[in-house]
């Protein structure tokens, strides 16, 4: 999906690409290196410190998906990789909205996610069993494609992928369009 994500947004939406909740930026450096302009932002000052390392020829920056920095209008594309089931269900509404806003008319979002049904997680530990603090909202595909909608996005693709290690859980990519 990333690849057919890039190829889209540099054929229909040329423009600047943000990565929210990019982590230690190999997403990032993945599309940059598939021609797209692109920067990444996290939460995380740590993650954000990461990604400055690994890939000193890309823009980092701390900052929150639920209070994008970017101008209206102003993406080509919009990367979303499995980090929008950390936020609060009543919260999604706002956050689509803001991608909806940034981007161009005719900008793409390239939505990744957990799905489950209406779970809310709080895991203990991590990878490596790392403990952490974070939560996890797990929503069923129907409700987060009618969210986007909502939000003025028009759904172009969708893939559901099994969880091999939760079989009463998946994992979707969904390819939306703004508009325009």
């Amino acid at each position: 999906m990333l690849r057919a994500f890039a190829e889209i947004v540099l054929a229909e939406s040329p423009g600047p690409v943000l990565d929210v909740g990019c982590g230690p930026g190999a997403l990032t450096a993945e599309l940059a290196g598939q021609g797209l302009d692109i920067r990444g932002i996290d939460l995380s000052p740590r993650m954000v410190e990461l990604a400055r390392a690994a890939h000193p020829e890309l823009r980092f920056a701390v900052g929150s998906m639920a209070a994008l920095d970017a101008g209206n209008g102003e993406l080509g594309g919009l990367l979303a990789h499995f980090v929008t089931q950390h936020t609060p269900p009543d919260q999604l509404p706002a956050v689509f909205a803001g991608f909806h806003r940034t981007l161009a008319g005719g900008g793409h979002l390239l939505l990744g996610t957990h799905l489950g049904a209406d779970e809310h997680l709080r895991p203990e530990q991590g990878y490596g069993g790392h403990p952490v603090s974070y939560e996890w909202w797990l929503l069923p595909a129907d409700h987060i494609v009618g969210l986007l909608t909502a939000a003025g996005f028009e759904i172009r693709a969708r893939l559901d992928q099994p969880n091999p290690s939760h079989p009463d859980r998946s994992f979707a990519y969904l390819l939306a369009r703004k508009d325009g």
